[in-house]
């Protein structure tokens, strides 16, 4: 149970990071949780392919605020 509130709380804040790099602000918190999950998701997809680790929570952080930049870049292209 421990580790799925620490999921969500990584995915939020790396959600609300990426929504403050790329647009200027965050996008609520659920959407920031629902993005930094699924940027999670998408960066851990990414790294393996490329080979990167980056162990402990932090790395997760990174992960995610990565692959959470690349959906909302995304969803700003998409959105044009």
């Amino acid at each position: 149970m421990l580790q799925l509130v620490i999921y969500l709380v990584i995915g939020g804040l790396a959600g609300f990071l990426a929504g403050k790099a790329l647009k200027g602000e965050g996008f609520g918190i659920i959407a920031d949780i629902v993005i930094g999950v699924i940027g999670g998701w998408l960066g851990s997809f990414l790294f393996g392919i490329l080979q990167i680790t980056i162990p402990g929570h932090m790395g997760e952080l990174v992960t995610a605020f990565f692959g959470a930049c690349i959906l909302v870049y995304v969803s700003r292209l998409m959105k044009r």
